[in-house]
């Protein structure tokens, strides 16, 4: 996860600090680790529908691939500052997730990009977890209208505790 990860709270938060603190987590992650992870996706994904597994999964690796090299790459001098309250809580929700993966379920080469990506993509790009296209059932998929991104299932799982819907930035597709 991102154990190594320690902020205080207490004060402001550079979203280039952040980014440092990130690389740090995702430095050592190797093509075997990216491997491992991406076998774990692949073996998930047989409990997604058959109609669109595979596009579902070419959105998740994609995403994690893409966002993985794009955060090693990353030296953008952001010069806002992180919602540090909203911050901790993401974290707290990844913390709860890990505590609570049952055995068999908890890959920690997955679990520690995808906590990281999660956080990366939310806190930095600003972008929701899913990328834009990433479809779900029923033919949904996540969109972009405007500087909007909107999601087909926000409102069902924002409050579910082993999803990290609650603090990804997608509104709602009221057109669901």
């Amino acid at each position: 996860m991102v154990q190594g990860m320690k902020f205080d709270f207490e004060k402001p938060l550079k979203k280039v600090e952040l980014v440092e603190a990130l690389k740090n987590e995702v430095h050592d992650i190797s093509v075997m680790d990216i491997m491992e992870a991406h076998s774990y996706l692949v073996s998930e994904g047989r409990y997604v529908q058959e109609s669109y597994r595979d596009e579902y999964l070419k959105s998740y690796v994609k995403a994690f691939l893409t966002r993985l090299r794009d955060l090693r790459n990353d030296n953008i001098p952001y010069p806002s500052d992180v919602d540090v309250d909203e911050l901790k809580d993401a974290l707290d929700n990844l913390e709860h997730q890990e505590k609570n993966l049952v055995e068999g379920e908890f890959n920690p080469c997955f679990w520690r990009i995808y906590s990281v990506m999660s956080i990366y993509t939310s806190f930095v790009l600003e972008e929701p977890i899913h990328i834009v296209g990433t479809p779900f059932p029923g033919g949904f998929k996540v969109k972009k209208v405007g500087d909007d991104y909107l999601c087909p299932v926000k409102e069902k799982q924002k409050d579910n505790p082993g999803a990290v819907c609650g603090f990804c930035i997608a509104e709602q597709d009221e057109d669901v």
